[in-house]
This record gives structure tokens, sequence and C-alpha cells, in this order.
């Protein structure tokens, strides 16, 4: 009997009591961000770039032209522009080169020749010449090809304006009974070749140094087209021409 009334006190104990879930409350929506609103940027102009000083332009160095072709410039070509008429100054011929030639044949059997002469023709000329040598061999003369004959030197430029001057200058007027120089030595072309016997009659030459007295070709080449402009081109440089 105890056993049923302890089930039945079960059976008539309270419902278990029913947790009501409440249902979550709905999040509230976050308050929208108040907007920031962004100062106007104002543009910085750029100060403007100070222009830097101009440089100063280098002094171009004058070169000092020698007597003769500043003669050749001041002079002949206002007397050449005249004489024939040119219409420009660029038709007016002048001096291109002048080339000097010493034979040393001898030096085949003694070398020392060659040094003497190369020697010679480098105080003349004040630049160092070239050795020339024979393209042939020549059993008459016992030469053998290869062998060395000769030297030349070839003038430019100031150095050719040098040249000329002391050539018609000094080194002329030293020949023993000297009358002029022969009208009758171009080529044709306008070029001009000149004899001289002795290397002695050149200011630089001392007699006490020279190994052998020896004859030079003096070359005188022109931009003239005909004998007649390079024949007055000469006589205006100073070139003494027989009368």
């Amino acid at each position: 009997m105890a056993e049923k009334k302890i089930t039945e006190a079960a059976t008539t104990a309270a419902p278990k009591e029913v947790k009501e879930v409440k249902a979550k409350a709905p999040a509230k929506k976050a308050a929208p961000k108040a907007k920031v609103e962004e100062a106007p940027v104002k543009e910085v102009k750029a100060a403007p770039k100070k222009k830097a000083a101009p440089k100063a332009k280098k002094a171009i160095p004058t070169r000092e032209l020698p007597r003769l072709e500043q003669k050749y410039v001041d002079q002949v070509k206002p007397a050449l522009m005249k004489e024939f008429g040119y219409k420009s100054v660029m038709e007016v011929p002048g001096l291109h080169k002048i080339v000097i030639n010493l034979g040393v044949g001898d030096a085949t059997t003694n070398a020392k020749f060659m040094e003497d002469a190369v020697r010679d023709l480098t105080t003349i000329s004040g630049q160092k010449p070239v050795v020339i040598k024979a393209k042939k061999s020549v059993a008459a003369f016992k030469l053998r090809e290869g062998q060395e004959v000769g030297t030349k030197v070839t003038l430019r430029g100031e150095r050719m304006y040098e040249f000329f001057d002391k050539l018609v200058t000094i080194a002329l007027p030293r020949v023993r009974d000297f009358r002029g120089v022969s009208k009758n030595a171009f080529d044709g072309r306008g070029n001009y070749t000149l004899g001289v016997k002795e290397q002695l009659i050149f200011p630089e030459i001392n007699y006490d140094t020279i190994g052998k007295i020896r004859g030079a070709d003096i070359v005188i080449v022109t931009t003239a087209k005909t004998d007649k402009e390079a024949y007055a081109l000469l006589a205006q440089l100073g070139m003494p021409f027989k009368k």
C-alpha cells in the first residue's frame, strides 16, 4: 500500500514547469555613423622655380695667324678677287701643301747619310719626315727593292705658311748670284716645283754639323685651277720670280 501511495503521489505531482523561452529581442540597428565632412583641400601652387643665371660662354681663344697667312687673308684675297673677278671668296686660290724631297742615294752604302738627311730636313721644316724606300731593284745603280733612298716631309697649315715665308724672305735671297726663280716651273694644274742646290741656304742649318751638302726639291701645291692663277697667287705672297 505504501508503494501505491508513492506512485500516486508521483503521478499527481505538479507538471514540470516549462521554461518559457523568450524570443530574443531583435538586435538594435547600429545608429548610422555621422558623416564626417572633409574640409576642402586647398590646391597649393608650387613656387615658381627661379631661372638659373645663364652660364657665361667660354671665350674661344683666337688663333694668332702666321704673318704670311694674315697677309693672304687681308691683302692677297681681295687683290685676286678684283683681278680675276671671283664672285665668292671660296673661289680664291690658296696654298694647299708644300712637299720637300731630299734624295739620299748614297745611303745604300752608309746608313749614317740617311740619319744626317733626316736630321737636316727636320731642322728645316720643323716636322719629322718620312723615309722613302726603293720600289724596284735597279742593277745599274746597285739598288735593291726596299732600300732607303730618300726622305720627304709634307707641310700644311701654320708650318706651311711659316716655311714659305722663310723660303722667300730669307733662304732664296741667300743663294749666290740669285736673280729670281723661273716662271716656267708650273705643271699646268697650278702647282710649282722649285729646286734647291744646298741646304745651307736655310738659316737653321749649321755648316759645321752637316755631313754632306745636298740638294732638295720643293713642290708648292695650290688650289688654283690654272697656272695663271697660281702665278698671281705666289707673286702676291712674295715669290721672287724673274722679271
